[in-house]
């Protein structure tokens, strides 16, 4: 009888997605320069005083010398020292949407602020897929909100990152504001804009 041939690979319509996050690094990402680590600071985490449901960054605290809570003139989340040159904002799925049709102009406003300055990144709590689909507590269209996000991404050249929790969201910000840190750091010491020797 015939073997039936086996399949190797599945087929891409076959794959499914099975997300299960690992816990997070120790640190980042380190230095080195010719093989050795090279021995750098922490940064010191800023979380803004009007943030709602802030990231506390409890969970990182290898990541960070220290965390403090103040009023930062733009933005929800900095690093001390780079308060005017480093900025992440964060959005859930209904404040974003609120802020892209009631609040739409001064967030609009908010963001081409956040355009001009070298290290900026807009951070969504919520998965693509929900922003595009149909909204339970209101009338507006996703497709709206989903080619505002694209046109802040082409128009303004700002970056967004949708996470799937609150949780992943407070890792992806963590790890945005370590590794601004950390590459600011080598370049004013004359290390270079990299980590290691002819890579990133």
């Amino acid at each position: 009888m015939p073997r039936k041939p086996r399949t190797l690979i599945a087929s891409p319509l076959e794959w499914q997605m099975c997300a299960s996050p690992v816990a997070h690094p120790i640190v980042p990402v380190l230095a080195e320069r010719g093989g050795t680590q090279l021995r750098t600071p922490l940064p010191v985490a800023v979380v803004d005083t009007r943030e709602q449901v802030p990231f506390s960054f409890q969970r990182f605290k290898g990541w960070f010398s220290a965390i403090e809570t103040r009023a930062l003139p733009l933005g929800d989340y900095s690093v001390a020292g780079m308060e005017d040159s480093c900025v992440v904002e964060r959005k859930d799925l209904s404040d974003l949407i609120h802020s892209f049709t009631e609040n739409r102009r001064v967030f609009i406003k908010r963001l081409r602020r956040m355009s001009e300055l070298p290290h900026s990144l807009l951070v969504i709590t919520a998965p693509l897929s929900q922003i595009k689909s149909a909204y339970p507590y209101g009338r507006v269209n996703p497709n709206q909100v989903t080619q505002s996000l694209i046109a802040v991404l082409a128009g303004l050249r700002l970056p967004f990152v949708c996470t799937e929790t609150h949780e992943l969201g407070e890792e992806i910000v963590a790890s945005y504001l370590y590794q601004t840190f950390l590459y600011d750091w080598l370049e004013r010491n004359g290390h270079g804009r990299f980590l290691m020797d002819d890579d990133l």
